[in-house]
């Protein structure tokens, strides 16, 4: 069976990937822009780092020729703005930043790793942040939204043979050195913030199927379902 790419496999979430492959016994690679953290998380992991700038053709290119024959391409490379910006005071670089890696990068991961699969998976990482917002987050709740209709699209152009699904996590703690507070567990229906590791689980679950494709499953511990309001 082939490899397994995983981008922005540094930290976060996609750390959380490489840790649950590399322990099942996959071969792995991490493309990621952060050499100090990615190069960490390799030695810690067994799993191939390779620098690369998600936004840049050329560089995934190359990432991608070096990971030989691919069974699985998990897309989970993002970052947010820097800062909260208003309507008026986000520029267009501040907005195309964002997307460029977000969503740009997805599509150029997908377009060379599925070159190098025989039959295989692609999976895409994107946010509940796709079908709600906090202020002033347009880049990345436009990238997120763009990721699940990229999934879908790649879905019905790269099948049979390429089965694509998406996830959508919601609160998950990835600094292993912060415990959220008891209230920040009991809001969520599952009954706790989400770890990287319940990502990777379904990660793990998607890329063993056969016949699921197109799909967006939402990982949020219940949160999207459940009516708030102010008292």
């Amino acid at each position: 069976m082939g490899n397994i790419l995983v981008t922005g496999g540094a930290k976060g979430i996609g750390r959380g990937i490489v840790r649950h492959m590399t322990a099942s016994g996959r071969k792995v690679f991490i493309a990621d822009i952060d050499e100090a953290a990615g190069k960490q998380t390799a030695e810690e992991t067994g799993a191939v780092f390779i620098r690369t700038e998600c936004a840049d053709e050329a560089s995934v290119r190359a990432c991608v020729e070096q990971c030989g024959e691919l069974y699985a391409l998990i897309n989970n490379a993002g970052i947010a703005s820097p800062k909260r910006l208003p309507l008026n005071g986000t520029t267009l670089a501040d907005w195309q930043r964002v997307i460029d890696v977000n969503l740009t990068g997805a599509f150029l991961f997908a377009k060379y790793a599925s070159a190098r699969m025989i039959k295989g998976h692609i999976i895409n990482i994107a946010s509940t942040r796709a079908f709600q917002s906090e202020p002033d987050t347009f880049a990345y709740s436009a990238s997120k939204g763009g990721i699940i209709a990229l999934t879908h699209s790649l879905a019905v152009s790269l099948g049979p043979d390429i089965l694509v699904n998406c996830i959508s996590p919601g609160w998950i703690n990835c600094d292993e050195t912060y415990s959220p507070a008891e209230t920040d567990h009991s809001q969520h229906p599952a009954g706790r913030v989400g770890t990287p590791e319940d990502i990777a689980k379904a990660v793990q679950f998607l890329i063993s199927s056969e016949f699921i494709t197109g799909q967006n499953i939402t990982i949020d511990g219940g949160m999207t379902v459940k009516m708030i309001y102010s008292e």
